[in-house]
């Protein structure tokens, strides 16, 4: 009887260590992958065009960029401008490319800091354009507000600062805009991207749409959009171009390597998939006008 008891007290201890041991593996292992995850540098874009189109240019910036760092680096493009700042917001990302509204948004709301932003023909600027059909009588704002009641007008997306925030307030100061739900439109849609506004407007799907100069020249080069079949009404002032921002807890030379890297880019499949010549270093404060605009139409608290 002793010697049964003896031999299951050994095969009870035999399968406790075994136990043991395979919850340590499972524990190292988690360990690995978590410093896997620690380890390599995120970024997260927006989809300035519809997703999908810039995959292969992001491959080629994600292998650059891994060349240049003492890391990983994983280049994801977000489904929607909000997915980017809350992935910013809760710790997901190291880096993003941001809308200028959106990156004041993601500024307020976790502290990311702009660092590069691209040159369109040498100029870190561009507009927000609100363009019709070529033959459509409209030739200026004047013409789309006299004749408001009969429009169909489109914005992008919602968070897009040259397809909503900026004509949103130019509409609104002339009176025929203040909502979706309150406007002096026929009707009045967002497409979720710049070149659905385009391709909305080129075949006359509404009458009038908001959109990014450099998005809509793009187009026009590549022949996505026709450009002899549509035309500008309207143009904004300057904007400070689209900016790729870091997490705030981001160190100086992590930041220096990878201004660096950006500006030494010449590869024209990733400059073509941002409508970009080059890129420059950009700050917070290029984008004070931006917040501005965003805390006047309550986007950002004061």
């Amino acid at each position: 009887m002793k010697k049964w008891t003896y031999l299951l007290l050994i095969l009870g201890l035999t399968i406790l260590l075994s136990a043991c041991g395979n919850d340590q593996e499972k524990d190292n292992a988690n360990e690995q992958e978590n410093n896997d995850t620690e380890d390599t540098f995120t970024i997260g874009v927006i989809p300035a065009q519809t997703e999908g189109e810039m995959q292969e240019a992001m491959d080629k910036l994600q292998a650059t960029l891994d060349d240049a760092m003492e890391q990983d680096v994983t280049v994801d493009v977000y489904p929607d401008y909000n997915g980017v700042v809350e992935a910013m917001n809760y710790d997901k990302i190291d880096m993003a490319y941001f809308g200028p509204l959106t990156y004041v948004v993601a500024h307020e709301k976790s502290g990311a800091k702009a660092i590069i932003t691209q040159l369109i023909d040498g100029e870190p600027y561009y507009h927000s354009y609100i363009i019709t059909q070529k033959d459509n009588p409209m030739e200026s704002l004047d013409d789309l507000l006299a004749n408001s009641e009969e429009t169909d007008f489109a914005f992008g997306d919602p968070n897009s600062t040259s397809g909503a925030l900026i004509p949103e307030i130019e509409l609104q100061e002339q009176g025929v805009y203040q909502s979706e739900d309150e406007h002096s439109f026929n009707s009045v849609r967002f497409t979720g991207s710049h070149d659905a506004t385009a391709l909305a407007v080129q075949n006359e799907q509404v009458d009038a749409g908001a959109i990014d100069s450099a998005i809509f020249n793009q187009l026009v080069e590549s022949g996505k959009v026709d450009g002899d079949q549509i035309k500008t009404i309207w143009q904004s002032e300057e904007l400070f171009q689209y900016p790729w921002a870091v997490h705030k807890d981001t160190d100086e030379e992590t930041i220096s390597i990878l201004q660096e890297t950006f500006q030494g880019i010449e590869d024209e499949q990733i400059l073509n998939a941002f409508g970009a010549t080059g890129f420059t270093t950009a700050t917070n404060e290029d984008y004070e006008s931006i917040r501005n605009a965003a805390v006047k139409q309550g986007v950002i608290e004061e």
